[in-house]
Parts: structure tokens; sequence; C-alpha cells
């Protein structure tokens, strides 16, 4: 079925040039016959037609035309410099592959989903080019960011210029910034696409959607439209590599292994410091990317609790078990995700350090490596694992101490976590009386989980805990009474703070205590309607002073059993109380 997909002996010999060389010699224009006639390009686009079964006609204006716009564009041009598809014409291989992929895809799935029987079949036919053209187009921006192409008078040419008229040459910048690209399809996607089919997919809200987002590199919130393009991208890029396409193309949806992998790109691209003497988060030497284990586990699960991804390891030890099974770590002699070492600087700094190893191509492609360290790392005997992974142990953290939070700030711990609340639910990151929700709304107000939002916020901010160094308490415990000292909560008619909810429904007899905001409309600007699966207990029901509801909730500040429960899902494991996890 996927012959084509499948590595030909001597294909990439003979079509992989080094692009220094491709870039030294003037390449001359094709038109996109020429482009197009090679017999395995013909093979593809024959794929393409037999997968949208249209009409001839209508096969010509919606698919071979912007096929065609699209070869004249890209002309010779690789999809990469030294990784998939780095010969030339790479770009243009990229792009017909891509399609077919996401086709063949597109068989298993009914359009929108969701939609009753007859929406789907009215727009089968829209949805299906959305994502050919979601796929055709998710490289093109590579165009405008990553490459300068100029013509022989030297003037340099931009892909909104329309296609190549005279010989061109080109070099792949130096600086160029790792997805932007993704940002700047847009720009190309009418002189690609073509008038008549943007205004027929953008009478589909849903599809337009999703394309716009897709072309954007937001695959995330594209939903299925942008897992396809990801999946058949996959595939193409598996095939150019020599590994297996069909693998690649049955990857599950939104696999945890991509979401930790795409967090740990944007770690090391935006947040962690490598390389440095000292105060580093890192090393990356000539085999090897080394991260201080604890910082970057925090960091992670922070990031990924902010992006609204829940499933992730409230234990680090849990964690790096995760990684390694991802294959994201590498494992140390004895199999272990954790290694230790010692690092030294040029300079003559040294410190012993718990580290996780990871493969630089995992982050990077070739051209976009770092420079490697200027010192060493040097491997020290393992030690028995324990559970200390999660607590630095002497020489085990970072040296860079978290700074000491200023005595006199603007906003308080508890008006941050008050802040944090408003920016989630306005950004749709915390849920709102959905069944793991630590958010739902009771008697007109908000009603606050304790101490799963506590313990929640202090995740995604773990550089908030030293705060409470000075307090007899956990964290949690510590952010709660910040939370009180607002006098933002309602209080009960007997002075105490925490309320009892009963859930009734498919699970009757549970219950739920938390806090009742004093106004709601600080953090959540119109309330919606009260849960229907919760009541609010008054004083005729069976209730439970502040003491006895911090004795239940002691009960959680130990780790989940379950390696993959969410993080804010965690509550009061007590006969007569209950989780979010309880509301229907």
């Amino acid at each position: 079925m996927f012959q084509w997909l499948r590595p030909r002996k001597g294909t990439a010999e003979a079509l992989t040039p080094a692009s220094n060389q491709a870039s030294a010699r003037w390449l001359r224009p094709q038109s996109a016959a020429e482009l197009l006639a090679i017999p395995h390009r013909q093979a593809l686009i024959e794929q393409i037609w037999q997968r949208t079964a249209v009409s001839p006609a209508q096969f010509a204006l919606l698919y071979r035309a912007p096929l065609e716009r699209y070869a004249e564009l890209v002309q010779l041009l690789p999809a990469s410099e030294s990784h998939h598809h780095a010969h030339p014409g790479g770009l243009l291989d990229h792009g017909l592959e891509i399609v077919v992929c996401a086709l063949k895809l597109r068989q298993s799935h009914l359009l929108p989903p969701g939609s009753p029987p007859e929406i789907q079949t009215q727009q089968a036919e829209a949805w299906t080019a959305g994502i050919a053209y979601a796929a055709l187009l998710h490289d093109i921006g590579k165009l405008a960011t990553d490459l300068r192409v100029e013509d022989q008078h030297g003037n340099r040419w931009q892909p909104w210029h329309g296609p190549l008229h005279q010989p061109y040459r080109f070099r792949h910048l130096s600086d160029r910034q790792h997805r932007l690209h993704s940002a700047a399809a847009g720009l190309l996607a009418g002189a690609v696409l073509g008038r008549e089919p943007l205004d027929w997919l953008s009478g589909f809200p849903d599809l337009w959607a999703a394309l716009l987002l897709t072309l954007a590199g937001q695959h995330e919130q594209a939903g299925i439209l942008g897992e396809l393009v990801i999946r058949a991208d996959q595939a193409s890029v598996a095939r150019a590599l020599g590994g297996d396409p069909v693998q690649a193309l049955a990857a599950p949806r939104h696999a945890l292994q991509r979401k930790l992998l795409d967090g740990l790109r944007y770690l090391l691209h935006d947040v962690l410091k490598l390389n440095q003497p000292e105060a580093s988060d890192g090393w990356l030497t000539d085999n090897a990317l080394w991260l201080v284990s604890k910082t970057v586990s925090d960091k992670l699960r922070a990031h990924l609790l902010s992006q609204g991804i829940s499933g992730i390891p409230e234990r680090n030890t849990t964690l790096f078990n995760i990684l390694q099974e991802h294959g994201l770590v590498l494992a140390n002699p004895e199999g272990k995700a954790i290694w230790r070492a010692t690092v030294r600087s040029d300079s003559g700094w040294t410190q012993t350090f718990t580290l996780l190893k990871l493969a630089p191509s995992l982050i990077w492609e070739p051209e976009q490596r770092p420079p490697p360290f200027a010192g060493n790392v040097q491997m020290e005997a393992i030690a028995e694992p324990t559970e200390t992974s999660d607590a630095p142990a002497q020489g085990d953290a970072s040296p860079e101490p978290p700074a000491p939070m200023p005595q006199k700030t603007e906003a308080s711990p508890g008006e941050l976590f008050l802040q944090w609340l408003r920016e989630g639910l306005l950004l749709q990151r915390l849920a709102l009386n959905d069944a793991k929700a630590l958010l739902h709304t009771v008697d007109g107000t908000l009603f606050l989980v304790s101490p799963g939002i506590f313990r929640r916020y202090l995740q995604e901010h773990p550089e908030a805990t030293h705060n409470a160094q000075h307090e007899d308490s956990s964290d949690w415990q510590w952010l709660q009474k910040q939370f009180e000292r607002l006098d933002q909560h309602r209080k009960r008619p007997d002075d105490l703070n925490l309320w009892t909810c009963e859930v009734f429904g498919p699970r009757p007899g549970k219950r739920l205590h938390g806090y009742l905001l004093l106004h709601p409309q600080s953090v959540l600007p119109s309330v919606p309607f009260n849960n229907p699966y919760l009541r609010l207990l008054g004083d005729s029901a069976r209730a439970i002073s502040d003491a006895e509801s911090l004795a239940v909730t002691l009960q959680t500040d130990t780790p989940p059993k379950s390696p993959t429960s969410s993080p804010a899902a965690t509550q009061a494991p007590h006969a007569t109380h209950t989780s979010a996890d309880d509301v229907p």
C-alpha cells in the first residue's frame, strides 16, 4: 500500500548533493509541467486524485492548480539543509508526499467530528480539501524564514514576489529561528491555493478555523486537522530518513511522547540556560545533552500544566521513568534514567549533579545545534536509586539558587494565585464544572476545591514554594493561608472558611470541600449556571469544622499512587469525601 513511501535503493545518493554544492551553481527556473513530469511525482498526483474522488474538472480546480502553483513557487529548493528532503526539489517532493499521507489518514475519520451524518456528508469534500491544503502548505513558510534566494542580478527573491523567472541560487540562513516557518505559511496560502478554494472553505467556520490554526503552527488547537498533518509529516520524514512510514502513520493521537518532546524543545529554546560556566541548567557536549534532572523535570511539568495538558506525574522519579520509556532520555549503565557527573569549566569551576542525558539530535536539527560546552562532563559512580531525585541533594541542584522573594512586591502570593485563576479561566487552561475540574460554579459564585487547586498552582509555579520555608506547614497549606489573608472568600454562618458540596446524580453521597469566592467577577467576568451535580450544604446538613477539613486534606499530602493520574484531580481520599473525579 505504501510502496511509494519505502526508501528506494540508490535514490538518496542520487538526489542528495551537499547543500553548499546546490547553492553554488545557478539553477534554471522550471515550469510546473517540467517539475511535475518526473515519474514519482506523477505517481503521487495520481494517488491524490484517487483519494479525493472528485471529477476531473473539480480536481483540476481544487487540486491540480494549487499543486502547480506550489511547484512553480518552490522550484528545486530543499525542505531542509541536512535533515529530511535535503536534495534539490526536496520541498516539492515533501509537499506531495505529505498530501498523500494526510488524505490516507483522512479516510478513517468522519468529519467534522461529532456532527450529524447529513452534515458530515455535506461537508466531506470541503474537509478533504482543507486537510490536503494544510498538509501541502505546512512547510512553505521556509521560503520566507529559512532560505536566502537571489537571482543573477544580485536581487534577493522573496516568495511573495511570485514564481522565479531568472536563474537563481540559494543558501540557508544561519540565524533562522526554529518553527518560525509555521507562522509564515499564511503569507503564501493565497498565492498557492487561489481565490476560489479559499472563498469556498471560508464558508465552513469550524474547518476554516482549524485550517488557519494549522497554517499558524497551532496544531494542538487545530484539533483533528492539525493532528492529521502532524502524523502525515512524520510519515514523510520517516520515509526520507530511511524509517518506517507505516509505523509513523499509526502513531496514537496526541501521544504523550510528542507532548513531552515538544515541551523539552520549548524549554531548550526559550527557558533553560546552557553551557554557562556557572548557574547553568545543562551542558551540551559533542555527543550528549546533559540537563540538571530536578530543574528540567520541574520546569517541564510546569510548562505542560500551563498549556492545559493533564496526566503529568507529580513525582519526579515517575516522570524520569516515563521520559525513559518513551526514549526521550538515555539510560545509564545500570538501565536507569539518572546519571551522576561532575561538570568542570575551563575557568576552574566544578560541581557535581544528578543529570538526564539526551541525544542532541532529538532537540535540534544539525544546522541549528548550539556550540559545545567549553569544559568537560565526567561520569561518576551511580548510587543506588532512591526517591531523592524529587529533592535536590547537596550539589545536585542547579548552582543558581532561586532568587529570594523581594520583601516588597506589587502582588502578594495570594493575589498572584487569583491572577493565575483569572488567566487560567480566560485562556481555558483551567477546567470549569468538568468531571476532573477543581473549579465549579456553586450558589452563584466560584467554588475552589481544596487542597487540589492550591497544589495545582504550585505544580505550575514550583519557584513559589521557597516562600513557604518560614512557615510551619506544607507548601499548599502555606498558599491556602496566603489566599485566606486576602479576605476574598465567603465565610460560613459559623465564621469558618471551608464549605462542603455534596455530589448527587450518578454518584450520590460524595462530598467536596473548598472555598466560595466573595466576588467571583474578580476572576470570572460572567458566572455561568450552577453545576447541576453539586449542592451546597447548609447548617442543617452535617457541617465540618476547619479542623476536620484540615485533617481530611492532610491525607492528600502524599504522592498519587498511579503514575498517570492527573495532578489536577488530586483530592482527599476519604470515605465520605470525594475528588473532582466524582463530579459527573
